[in-house]
């Protein structure tokens, strides 16, 4: 019996995850190539690559939820604590920025004139553009709760009004970044003071963009129905990541911004 269904198990076996892992290293060998040899249409592919394979992963992804009815309460735990360890590994990505920038600033070296901020650097005023955008980030945490709220109440109006609320936020939060980086008297190349920062709070809005994108495909799929009171956990997962969000940018705010002031 287990040999014959064994080709059916083969079949249905996904084959997305080694084709990932193929195109992430082949991205690093060719991030190596464009530095060194200026092959760029290399790097270009593998990113393409990437964001096909993401694309249908994430399709299939959706059938086997909605669709096939694969994702029973085990495997929905199992995506959980996957996603717990996700944050968890983007929380140390973040910790590293913040060890960086916090043995630099309480011991700056000779080179920077043991000065932090380096001499001659205008920094940011924190209660202008990063306070606002705090507030923002604040705001957004809120509408995604209500959104997710509403959601178990069985109210998707509701709840997709306060989503798009939420992703209008980020957006507008984006641009506000953007805004903040063309006034910048410093730029990335401004010694370790510049690096940290645009490193910090340039992942910071990757991650942004990244859970912007989640958010709006979530939306569609409410449009769709794919969601119901009891089995939404894309959604679910997509609250968890912003949560993270703005707990971050909350730690960015006190450190990158009125640490230096």
């Amino acid at each position: 019996m287990m040999k014959m269904n064994q080709p059916y198990f083969i079949l249905n076996l996904s084959p997305w995850p080694i084709l990932m892992s193929m195109n992430l290293f082949n991205m690093m060998i060719s991030n190596i190539m464009m530095m060194n040899y200026k092959m760029n249409s290399i790097m270009l592919m593998n990113i393409f690559m990437i964001i096909l394979i993401s694309i249908l992963w994430w399709r299939d992804i959706i059938r086997e939820s909605t669709f096939m009815g694969n994702h029973n309460f085990f495997i929905m735990n199992l995506i959980k604590f996957s996603m717990i360890m996700f944050i968890i590994s983007e929380m140390f990505l973040f910790i590293s920025f913040f060890w960086n920038f916090l043995h630099n600033s309480l011991s700056p070296s000779i080179e920077l004139g043991l000065n932090w901020p380096p001499k001659n650097i205008e920094f940011f005023n924190p209660l202008l553009i990063p306070l606002l955008n705090t507030i923002i980030l604040l705001t957004s945490s809120f509408t995604i709760t209500l959104s997710h709220f509403y959601l178990l109440n069985n109210n998707s109006k509701k709840s997709m009004n306060f989503l798009l609320l939420t992703m209008t936020l980020s957006m507008y939060f984006l641009m506000l970044q953007a805004l903040e980086y063309n006034q910048a008297t410093f730029t990335f190349s401004d010694s370790i003071f510049g690096s940290s920062f645009y490193m910090a709070t340039g992942f910071h809005g990757l991650h942004m963009m990244i859970g912007t994108l989640f958010l709006m495909i979530n939306l569609m799929r409410m449009l769709k129905l794919h969601f119901s009171f009891i089995h939404h956990i894309s959604f679910e997962l997509s609250a968890w990541y912003w949560h993270f969000i703005d707990i971050i940018w909350l730690f960015l705010y006190m450190t990158f911004y009125w640490w230096n002031n």
